[in-house]
């Protein structure tokens, strides 16, 4: 396992304390948990595919924003579904990272990545599917939620990207 300097924890510290505040911040705080889930935090994802130690940035940051949800479940079914899957999809799609654009838009890591999040909202339809939520219909807005926040949030990291170097 890589030894992380003081640079990287500081680094990670701050990641993590941005996803909170994009997640707890009101009114962004209305649309973050849920059935009907818009996190904008979750652009923070794409981080990892520049470095990985954003991987435990986003992680703890989904921990801690989960500790304002309705239960501790949150916590570890989301943080658990945060490692696994940010880590399987830059995995899987950091080899389209420089590969011609889709659509002249999206990135082409970052729009199967979002496809690939989204459809690891499942995670969370069983998740709040023992909480009295019809499972598919969960599925079916949190993952559309989050194919539309990862969208979005893929153009403004693949700009901040061209003026900071997140690869330090």
């Amino acid at each position: 396992m890589k030894q992380f300097s003081v640079k990287d924890l500081v680094q990670i510290a701050l990641v993590a304390a941005i996803y909170v505040a994009l997640t707890l911040t009101p009114p962004l705080n209305a649309i973050s948990y849920g059935m009907y889930q818009f996190r904008i935090a979750e652009m923070l994802n794409f981080l990892a595919f520049y470095n990985k130690k954003y991987i435990v940035a986003v992680t703890i940051g989904c921990m801690i924003a989960n500790f304002y949800s309705f239960s501790m479940v949150d916590v570890i079914v989301g943080g658990g579904s945060t490692l696994v899957f940010v880590t399987l999809g830059v995995y899987l799609f950091k080899r389209y990272q420089n590969s011609k654009p889709i659509l002249g838009i999206f990135n082409k890591a970052f729009f199967y990545f979002s496809f690939f999040f989204a459809t690891s909202m499942i995670t969370v339809a069983v998740e709040l599917n023992f909480f009295g939520m019809p499972f598919l219909l969960t599925w079916f807005t949190t993952a559309v939620g989050e194919l539309a926040s990862l969208l979005v949030g893929s153009l403004i990291i693949e700009k901040l990207a061209k003026r900071i170097d997140f690869k330090a």
